[in-house]
């Protein structure tokens, strides 16, 4: 579970929530199943349309990576490149065949994996970046998915509340009433505003780091795996993949 994540909506909502009650609110005056409903569904329908259903059918894996996916582990693989890269000098490339059981992470099985069958390093190189492009790929059309979410959540709430007013305005005669109901209408562009600030938008934002952390990752094992096919010195192959870390972390290296 990423605390970051769950304590940061946790707090972000509850920050809203707690205020309106220290004002005198109600919890019940802002649960309003139509507004709820233009809203909501408003935004969800808006974006279904810009998306395809492949990437809606991601949402909850996008979910799931907002919230369970665990950051990458550089120096870990930076060190298990480095001793592939010495057993490839000792014993040969055909060597690292028993560590591609040990090797959890699926690109870098394969990158492995092409090594071993001797795949030439201007091939291997060219594989390995068009797999990257592609998660790339994958991983925008999610973002821009919570993006779009975010942008269409506060118009649905504008909405929302002019159709309330109309409403209200239209027919009520009672200035009392009309007070209320008129309230009433700025509920859905408060869901529409909340929901955009507190959830989709931040979602997004924490989906496009995951998706920079992921992408230096492979970044580093491609590296990594071509220069144990180009046959480097492990301590070349350690100081070169070092460049990737943040200087505050490389001191933690084993």
């Amino acid at each position: 579970m990423d605390l970051a994540t769950l304590g940061g909506l946790i707090l972000g909502i509850g920050a809203v929530l707690v205020s309106f009650i220290m004002e005198g609110g109600h919890l019940t005056a802002i649960v309003q199943p139509g507004a709820m409903l233009i809203v909501i569904g408003g935004t969800v329908g808006a974006s279904i349309v810009t998306t395809s259903i492949r990437t809606l059918k991601t949402t909850p894996n996008l979910l799931k990576t907002a919230f369970f996916s665990e950051p990458a582990e550089p120096l870990k693989t930076i060190d298990m490149i480095v001793k592939m890269s010495e057993k490839a000098r000792r014993e040969g490339i055909l060597g690292l065949e028993t560590d591609l059981k040990t090797i959890k992470d699926p690109f870098f099985r394969k990158a492995i994996q092409l090594v071993i069958d001797g795949t030439e390093i201007t091939v291997l190189k060219t594989i390995l970046e068009t797999e990257i492009a592609y998660v790339e790929d994958r991983h925008k059309r999610g973002i821009l998915l919570f993006q779009k979410m975010g942008g269409f959540s506060p118009t649905l709430g504008i909405i929302g509340t002019v159709l309330g007013l109309i409403h209200t305005l239209g027919s009520t005669s009672d200035a009392g009433k009309m007070a209320e109901s008129i309230a009433g209408a700025f509920i859905a562009t408060l869901w529409g505003v909340a929901l955009a600030n507190l959830c989709y938008l931040p979602l997004s934002d924490k989906l496009k780091l995951r998706h920079e952390e992921e992408l230096a990752n492979l970044d580093l094992i491609m590296e990594g795996v071509v220069s144990i096919q180009s046959g480097d010195n492990p301590r070349v192959v350690k100081t070169k993949l070092l460049s990737f870390v943040a200087p505050t972390l490389r001191g933690m290296e084993a």
